[in-house]
């Protein structure tokens, strides 16, 4: 049931959620038993601690390392396939109408070795077919993960090219304070010119320098985060002008240290200052909830009104990377 704080007139839209956080506890356990892959417990009550940021972690790659665990069952591409057929399954249960699931194929091939333009291959199939069985319309988004570097980057992103007509958008994740955006210039360049989206995870383990490098070199038209864009109120200003979106995740954000808790979170600021802003889940398994948590608790917990809540669940429309006529589609359900 959808709570009184969701619009059931607007679509409910997860923006920013990552394939690699959505993989079930379950799937994790069942995916190590068939592959003989070795976890630190051996059943879900012990591999909990491992899974789930049950408390405030020291930062992001500590939060990443709960999902480093989750891809070492990615043995084979039947496990790919079925971790991204899950995945669509899960948003539908939530009542989400529409979703843009990101992946990262390099970093999911790295256990087992396997082909990360096959990865590819093997999630959209998956995703395909869960669009199909549960009806729910999604788009995938590429990842660059640029924790591993300018060459492992090239690589991954020659992967998506290889399936370029099943990836809606490119975006570049991981180490924002070790491999800043401009770096990866050239990638993003391609990119565009492929006609794909960009997007761009900035300001929210690096300063406000990190997301005017995402603007102005990777041609960003959203920010995944950015959260400390706030401390340049030049930078504010302009995303309000060019109606630059933010992909806020509340839940993750205050899991990772970037804010002590809800109420210390921006959001509201961003809302009242007039930034474009959605809510969205980031990696739900690992965060323990789902897109209603976000707008029924925590958003709330933040400090925002009903009103502000529901103009949230507008702006995610009106930022999906998706063509007018698809938007009147979904508004219209």
């Amino acid at each position: 049931m959808i709570a009184s704080t969701i619009d059931p007139t607007l679509p409910f839209i997860d923006l920013h959620r990552h394939l690699e956080g959505s993989i079930r506890p379950g799937t994790v356990l069942d995916l190590a038993r068939q592959h003989n892959v070795p976890l630190p417990a051996d059943d879900l009550e012990g591999l909990h601690p491992y899974l789930v940021a049950t408390l405030p972690q020291p930062g992001l790659m500590a939060f990443i390392a709960k999902i480093d665990l989750r891809i070492t069952v990615l043995a084979n591409l039947d496990a790919c396939y079925r971790i991204a057929y899950e995945a669509v399954e899960d948003a539908a249960r939530e009542g989400i109408d529409y979703l843009e699931l990101r992946l990262s194929p390099a970093y999911m091939a790295r256990p087992h070795q396997l082909n990360p333009a096959d990865v590819v291959a093997a999630v959209a199939d998956g995703t395909r077919a869960g669009a199909r069985d549960f009806a729910l319309r999604v788009n995938l988004i590429g990842i660059l993960s640029r924790t591993y570097g300018l060459d492992a980057c090239r690589q991954e992103f020659e992967a998506l090219v290889e399936h370029a007509e099943v990836i809606t958008a490119l975006d570049l994740a991981g180490d924002e304070a070790a491999w800043p955006a401009d770096l990866f210039t050239d990638h993003f360049q391609r990119a565009r010119d492929l006609g794909w989206h960009i997007t761009a995870h900035a300001g929210e383990a690096a300063g406000p320098e990190s997301v005017w490098l995402a603007l102005r070199n990777l041609g960003a038209e959203r920010i995944g985060h950015g959260l400390r864009a706030r401390e340049d109120p030049a930078l504010v200003d302009y995303l309000v002008e060019q109606r630059i979106g933010l992909e806020v995740s509340l839940t993750s954000n205050v899991q990772i240290s970037a804010v002590s808790d809800y109420v210390h979170h921006p959001l509201k600021n961003y809302v009242d200052r007039g930034v474009l802003v959605a809510l969205n889940t980031d990696d739900p398994a690992v965060s323990n909830i789902d897109l209603s948590h976000e707008y029924t608790h925590a958003a709330q917990a933040a400090g925002l009104s009903p009103a502000q809540i529901h103009q949230i669940q507008r702006n995610a429309l009106e930022m999906a990377f998706l063509t007018p006529e698809e938007k009147a589609q979904l508004l219209h359900k």
